[in-house]
């Protein structure tokens, strides 16, 4: 049996209860630890979820036992709190985004790198069936060699709705830096590399009004684009438009199957890249009708799951699936879309990307590794 890998929480906000959820799933997780600023919201995550110890970010750091950081902070901390971990010598993974800019992400990657530990990032929705069937289902070729796609999120915002949207609309938010990383994520995983972006971009509501609670009436003046459509050249010689935007109403769009990818012999629609178990619908050149493709991959996974495929990695030396290289090559197509916008030039990738390996189809449920 592999060694379970003891665990920090750093940030315990609403995204920790998610993975606090689906760890006891995973036995290569031992949580043993939650800091947070706020010290009484680090204390009311430890009880609920029997985490046996609250400290202070700097005592969580300074715990040798402790191998892995979880840095479930608000996004312009993750490459501040991602840096202070490696340089006490753990490794860390993130939610998304990796950072808010390409340049914080690049020092992330290149410490992490300096001193052999590993650096993983959310979103691991793509380790999920659904998108594994998919990335399957292009595999195998049956919708032939792909042309085309289409990959949209377009809704009204956050503010209301979430209790804290401020953050959404800070440099490091907006809509591509929010739900682009499962869309880019998912098309990386299912097209490989991409060759080159276009982007345009705007501030299309430059002041918003919260109208959830706790903070009814506060004004949020938007700093980052919260409409950005974009063109994607997949190194296999697909092309296609992306469109992530907080400024419409009546979207048309499939919220359960947002991705659509068209072939030569077929199209195919893939599962909302935000959840872990959507089912694929393909449809061949003389379908009348789409078709639900059966899970291939063991379905039931949540967050927490990437964070476990790292710890294996760490106790038997193979790569692990949310990578530092896969983090870093969306970071850098995320701030490409807004690049591309500013300087009306397209823009290629800065560095190399491999598609990671599949989920194993044949482990028992919360076994990630022989």
């Amino acid at each position: 049996m592999v060694e379970s890998v003891r665990v920090g929480v750093v940030g315990c906000g609403a995204i920790s209860g998610a993975y606090l959820s689906m760890a006891p799933n995973l036995p290569i997780l031992d949580i043993v630890a939650c800091a947070d600023l706020d010290h009484d919201k680090a204390k009311a995550r430890a009880a609920e979820f029997g985490v046996p110890r609250v400290c202070s970010v700097d005592e969580l750091l300074a715990d040798e036992s402790i191998e892995v950081v979880l840095n479930l902070t608000v996004p312009k901390a993750h490459a501040p709190v991602a840096l202070a971990a490696l340089e006490a010598g753990k490794h860390t993974f993130a939610e998304k985004p990796l950072a808010v800019s390409r340049e914080e992400g690049r020092r992330v990657f290149d410490l992490a790198r300096a001193k052999g530990l590993r650096m993983g990032c959310a979103p691991d929705t793509f380790l999920g069936a659904g998108i594994q069937t998919a990335r399957k289902v292009l595999d195998e070729g049956a919708i032939g060699r792909p042309v085309g796609f289409t990959s949209f999120m377009m809704g009204r915002g956050h503010e209301h709705w979430h209790p804290n949207p401020e953050f959404y609309y800070e440099v490091g938010g907006g809509p591509m830096f929010d739900m682009g990383p499962y869309h880019l994520t998912a098309l990386l995983n299912l097209l490989g590399p991409a060759k080159r972006i276009t982007g345009c971009a705007s501030i299309a509501i430059p002041e918003r009004t919260i109208t959830s609670q706790p903070k009814y009436g506060k004004v949020i003046h938007v700093e980052t684009p919260d409409h950005i459509c974009g063109v994607m050249e997949f190194e296999n010689g697909c092309i296609g438009t992306v469109i992530q935007s907080f400024a419409v109403v009546h979207a048309v769009m499939d919220w359960s199957l947002p991705i659509t990818i068209y072939g030569t012999d077929g199209a195919l629609r893939v599962p909302d890249p935000n959840g872990f178990d959507g089912v694929p619908k393909v449809r061949g050149a003389g379908d009348e009708d789409w078709s639900d493709v059966p899970h291939a991959f063991l379905a039931g996974y949540g967050r927490a799951v990437g964070l476990a495929d790292m710890c294996y990695a760490i106790r038997t030396g193979r790569p692990h699936r949310c990578s530092a290289e896969q983090a870093i090559a969306v970071l850098d197509l995320m701030q490409g879309f807004l690049d591309s916008s500013a300087t009306g030039q397209a823009v290629s990738p800065s560095l190399p990307f491999e598609r990671t390996a599949p989920m194993p189809a044949d482990l028992p449920f919360g076994t990630l590794d022989e």
